[in-house]
């Protein structure tokens, strides 16, 4: 904020602390899938069968009140595409 530099975050979290913007995995989806694994592991599938997953969901979060304190306008179109935004 000193340096009025625009940020971007690997998780919404920093968004949610003051941080510009933020775009990466939903962590709370990839635990609830480890459950799965877990579940299968204890019902006896061997850890190398089960397959290597990618993440599936994602979140773009726009933080209004950091982009006001650095003096930047976030175009609408940006926007839109936010699956949260911070005012």
């Amino acid at each position: 904020m000193k340096n009025k530099l625009p940020t971007m975050y690997p998780e919404g979290e920093y968004a949610n602390a003051g941080g510009l913007m933020a775009y990466g995995i939903v962590t709370t989806d990839l635990f609830r899938r480890a459950a799965s694994y877990v579940d299968k592991i204890l019902k006896g599938t061997k850890p190398a069968d089960l397959p290597v997953e990618q993440p599936m969901k994602f979140e773009f979060v726009i933080n209004l009140k950091a982009a006001k304190q650095i003096g930047l306008t976030i175009p609408p179109q940006v926007l839109a595409r936010a699956n949260r935004v911070i005012r």
